[in-house]
């Protein structure tokens, strides 16, 4: 501890010509001294608050300070990727774009393909581009059933063996009374060479003609993609060779529209002519403009180019049919010349005596030989 003299204050020494403070008014310096110190301990108290409340702001303040820098941090990242993010959507929304666009392009080139071949292989599309041809009423009406229907004319090939004749009677029942007796004793009497042998004779057999005809019928249509029908041909009298070899000449250049030929072929049965080139997408231009200004010669003609259309059967169904005025004889043997047995034959069957009567038609081939009969509708 100090000494006694530390507890109390040191007043200075009065100086000269001033008086000494008086007991009283050192008590009171004293107390004010006491109030100021208490004064000064309770701002020193109050200031330390202060402080300490300032270090704990500042500590909260230091805190929030770090939760926004890591706040920022985490919303500057998140709006990179969010940036970043947006970028590649923007990316991938130009690639499914650009990928949409190329799938439109293809689908409307599938569309396009798809009209195309429709128009090749549909047959009532093409109609207005397929050749012209005169036709005459002559008065037949069809039920409106039956307009979609396939109409066949049979036109059957029938072979006939050597020693064989096919013989038709204006009446079936004639027919049916030749067959029905099945065999018959042919006089062969009637010919110039042989008068001498008047009472020869010949055994031959008659029997019925049956052929197969058509009942149903399924035709599949296909048109060329290469291929193109010219027709409206001019009749300039020169022969066909000559004719194929100017129309290959003239769509043979890339300037009137064609290409290099690959074959040629002249219809008889039509007079057209089929045109086939070696690459496709020649044939749709011409076949588009329809008709066509061809120099053939010294001159001009205007010829029509169709669609080369081709067809294949994907279902036939047949059924035997009878000939009902036909009468196959066979047996027969080679005795006379072929005119004189066909004669013979022919006066044989007339005879209304031996059950025959009007012969029609009358086709004879001698043994060794073969021939092909046809067949056509009967209009009768």
């Amino acid at each position: 501890m100090g000494s006694e003299e530390d507890s109390f204050v040191q007043l200075p020494p009065p100086e000269d010509g001033v008086p000494a403070a008086t007991p009283e008014q050192v008590r009171q310096e004293m107390e004010r001294c006491k109030e100021l110190c208490s004064a000064l301990e309770q701002d020193n108290v109050k200031l330390q608050m202060a402080k300490e409340a300032v270090e704990q702001r500042t500590r909260e303040l230091r805190k929030e300070g770090e939760l926004l820098h890591k706040n920022l941090g985490q919303q500057m990242s998140l709006s990179r990727d969010e940036e970043k993010s947006c970028q590649v959507g923007i990316s991938l929304a130009k690639e499914e774009r650009n990928r949409l666009r190329q799938e439109k392009q293809v689908l409307e080139k599938k569309l396009e393909e798809v009209r195309k071949r429709v128009l090749w292989e549909d047959p009532v599309k093409v109609l207005p581009a397929l050749p012209e041809k005169k036709m005459v009423f002559k008065g037949l009406v069809a039920n409106k059933e039956d307009m979609n229907k396939l109409m066949l004319t049979p036109l059957i090939h029938y072979p006939l063996l050597g020693g064989s004749a096919l013989i038709t009677f204006e009446k079936a029942e004639v027919a049916q009374r030749i067959i029905e007796v099945k065999e018959h004793m042919v006089e062969l009497s009637y010919g110039e060479e042989l008068e001498e042998l008047e009472r020869c004779r010949v055994r031959v057999q008659a029997a019925p003609v049956d052929v197969l005809l058509p009942s149903a019928l399924e035709i599949r249509l296909t048109r060329s993609s290469r291929s193109i029908l010219v027709s409206d041909l001019p009749s300039l009298g020169i022969p066909e060779e000559s004719l194929l070899d100017k129309l290959e000449l003239f769509f043979s250049k890339t300037k009137n529209g064609g290409g290099e030929v690959e074959s040629r072929e002249f219809l008889d049965s039509s007079g057209q002519v089929v045109l086939t080139f070696v690459q496709d997408g020649v044939a749709e231009p011409l076949i588009e403009r329809g008709r066509i200004q061809v120099l053939i010669g010294k001159g001009k003609y205007e010829l029509k180019i169709s669609p080369c259309m081709s067809g294949d059967i994907t279902n036939l169904q047949l059924q035997p049919s009878r000939c009902p005025r036909t009468v196959l004889l066979s047996g027969i043997p080679d005795v006379l010349g072929e005119e004189p047995m066909r004669d013979t034959l022919e006066i044989h069957f007339q005879k209304a005596s031996r059950g025959g009567g009007e012969v029609d038609a009358l086709a004879y081939v001698p043994a060794g030989r073969h021939g092909v009969a046809v067949f056509m509708e009967d209009a009768g």
